[in-house]
């Protein structure tokens, strides 16, 4: 029952029922070939594996963008969304590196390299990597995602030397069961198994046993006269495996340490010295397959700040991707099959970018850059993550707090653009998805003209979303502490400005351009602030629908060429003109543009009648906003600007009114009569002065 503290049976019931129902069985090599031939994808790669996950969770197309969105990464369907990504170039990025894993799936040479994933601090790369991981554990939980390995039993009765303690030895590389069979036979199997494929890949699988593997194959073999029947019936179990990070099985992440202490065997495995008295040192059985590479066979391979590490240290993975293979110390080649992964930030890969001596490791990379947000309501999206996700205090976020802050930081990361045309805040709308209201503007033409002058790339540089959140926080406990029981922008304002300086990210050459960035958005903010007051002041959501009946009864009549029947008398007229332009004047909408505007509010108006959905002033943004300042020109006249400057003068029930119309726009009380206070003044202001 809901509200109920579960009981321990509960809660043993429900992890047995977590467990996959094979995870603690065995089985024979003959079930493994028989389940392997019903179910193909068993023995795929760990590339084909990783490729399919993302599409298992689900998949959504922009079509405008031209860009899967992959759930994992959208909606966190296993987290309830509390690890969502959000903004276009991101899941620009996330697109760019499943294709990446998909042509490596196919065996179109990303196999071979290495995913760098590369961007500013607190882009978003790191939690990409993590989600991954995350999601690679659930998946190989699953039966989708299954995979199986092997290992040995019975030794001690056919090898005499060998330790008691290793007579039952798990496959080391958890390789797949089918390397058991040599490469012939192998290739038979694997040709049946891609005749019942139902992928866009083929199972492709030359890889040779480990050197401890291949010993104990020799050995068994070499008793049962060549009989590999009576090898795997009798010493061979097939076990499932299923990733997981903590046990550093087929997921592994690698951090760089200490430069002087860098050592190889970090990564490919070490000689395993409680062994050597009892096998020898170059037994392959005295190896302990404990390295990073070891452990993420099969799986995923996630290096952190891979370019911090040494350039000596680095070799390792040019075998590692190209030829995917690792040499240990002393030991033969040993094959591996796992999505390398990298992260890096910009100081490390630009330094590593101008060294020669790197040109191997540069070669074997695909780069994929993983930028800041460049859509400020996308960015306010990730605020929004950081509050969901916290023990929040009663406080109300006022409108516009989170997209400011969020415009703010796009700001700071956005090329300016040159030639006077348009502003950088008229650049950040237009990212933002409001270039309509920019006359010809190219999105398209602007971000290409930035990414020619950004060193690195648009979007590489600029303030960490982890600044602008944690200005928020400390916003947030401000306002506590001051007993304000609301965030405004106007506070948040004040601790970016506050804390510009003191944030050790950001280079002291952009503390001016910053500064004059926040003047910006407070501008911007001011903007809002009046229009949100004017539309408490003056909306009127009835007439405003009149309005647009109106208009549009108008546009339809002048883009057919007819005429509009008065309702009262039924006499017949042309198009009011000086009606219609009244509307698209507040828009700023030119003579020479207003045929394009009222055939696309027509186009809108069509397009949602097919779909069954009646007309709506409210539901379009352009004409929303036109409407509802034609009406504020309207009746502003009856309104007494003299009382908004002095509260002292206005009546009790009509600062109410006014309140309570900004309450209904989502502002607290004490937020509406601080906005009040801070935009009704300028309102004031204007229309005394005109």
């Amino acid at each position: 029952m809901t509200g109920d503290m579960a009981t321990l049976e509960d809660l043993s019931k429900a992890y047995q029922d977590s467990i996959p129902a094979d995870l603690r069985h065995t089985h024979s090599f003959e079930w493994y070939l028989e389940t392997v031939h019903e179910e193909p994808t068993i023995a795929r790669s760990a590339h084909q594996r990783v490729a399919d996950m993302f599409d298992y969770y689900g998949t959504e197309y922009d079509e405008d963008a031209g860009v899967v969105e992959y759930r994992l990464a959208s909606k966190d369907p296993l987290f309830d969304g509390e690890n969502t990504f959000y903004g276009r170039s991101i899941h620009e990025a996330i697109h760019e590196f499943v294709n990446k894993v998909k042509s490596g799936a196919r065996g179109l040479g990303p196999e071979n390299r290495i995913k760098l994933l590369l961007g500013p601090v607190g882009s978003g790369k790191s939690d990409f990597d993590r989600q991954v991981r995350r999601y690679f554990e659930d998946y190989t939980l699953r039966d989708d995602g299954r995979m199986y390995t092997f290992r040995w039993t019975n030794l001690c009765d056919v090898i005499h030397d060998q330790d008691p303690a290793d007579d039952v030895v798990r496959s080391p590389m958890n390789q797949d069961p089918l390397v058991l069979l040599p490469q012939a036979q192998r290739d038979g199997i694997i040709e049946t198994l891609n005749e019942r494929l139902d992928a866009p890949y083929t199972i492709r699988n030359e890889q040779s046993l480990d050197p401890a593997s291949e010993f104990y194959m020799d050995k068994l073999l070499e008793q049962y006269d060549d009989d590999l029947k009576q090898v795997l019936e009798n010493h061979i179990e097939i076990i499932r495996v299923v990733a997981d990070e903590n046990k550093r099985l087929a997921i592994e992440t690698f951090e760089p340490k200490d430069k002087k202490n860098q050592d190889e065997t970090e990564l490919t495995g070490d000689v395993n010295y409680s062994k050597i008295a009892v096998y020898g040192e170059s037994d392959p059985r005295a190896f302990d397959y404990s390295g990073a590479f070891c452990n993420a066979n099969r799986g995923i391979f996630s290096g952190e700040e891979l370019l911090k590490l040494q350039r000596e240290f680095l070799y390792d993975f040019l075998h590692a991707s190209q030829e995917q293979t690792i040499k240990p110390k002393n030991n033969p080649r040993i094959d591996i099959d796992q999505v390398i992964v990298g992260r890096t930030n910009m100081p490390e890969y630009k330094e590593k970018k101008g060294d020669e001596k790197m040109e191997a490791f540069n070669d074997r990379t695909k780069r994929i850059d993983f930028p800041y947000v460049l859509q400020y309501e996308e960015e306010a999206k990730v605020y929004q993550k950081m509050l969901n996700n916290a023990d929040l205090p009663d406080i109300h976020v006022e409108p516009h707090t989170l997209e400011m802050a969020g415009l703010f930081g796009v700001l700071t990361r956005i090329v300016e653009p040159d030639g006077g045309q348009i502003g950088i805040v008229q650049k950040a709308k237009a990212y933002n998805g409001e270039g309509d209201e920019i006359d010809d503007v190219d999105l398209k033409k602007l971000h290409d003209e930035a990414e020619e002058t950004a060193e690195v790339g648009e979007g590489m540089e600029g303030v960490s979303p982890r600044f602008v959140s944690d200005e928020i926080a400390e916003a947030i406990m401000d306002s506590m502490h001051r007993s304000r029981e609301f965030l405004s922008p106007l506070t948040t304002f004040n601790h970016l400005e506050a804390n510009l300086e003191n944030h050790g990210s950001i280079a002291e050459e952009h503390f001016e351009q910053y500064y004059r960035y926040l003047e910006l958005v407070r501008e911007e903010y001011k903007e809002r602030a009046i229009e949100d007051v004017r539309h408490a002041l003056a909306y009127d959501v009835d007439e405003i629908r009149r309005q647009g009946e109106k208009y549009m009864d108008h546009v339809m009549a002048y883009i057919d060429d007819d005429t509009i029947e008065d309702e009262i008398t039924g006499r017949e007229s042309e198009p009011d003109e000086t009606f219609l332009r009244s509307v698209e004047e507040k828009l700023n909408i030119p003579e020479d543009r207003k045929d394009d505007f009222r055939q696309e509010v027509s186009n809108w108006v069509s397009r949602r009648a097919r779909e069954g959905t009646s007309f709506n002033p409210q539901d379009n943004d352009r004409l929303r906003r036109a409407l509802e300042r034609k009406l504020w020109e309207d009746k502003k006249h009856n309104i007494n600007f003299s009382a908004l400057v002095s509260s002292g003068e206005t009546d009790d029930d009509e600062r109410n009114a006014w309140i309570e119309a900004l309450i209904d726009q989502g502002y607290s009380h004490e937020g509406a009569k601080e906005v009040l206070e801070f935009a009704g003044a300028e309102v004031a202001k204007t229309e005394l002065e005109e």
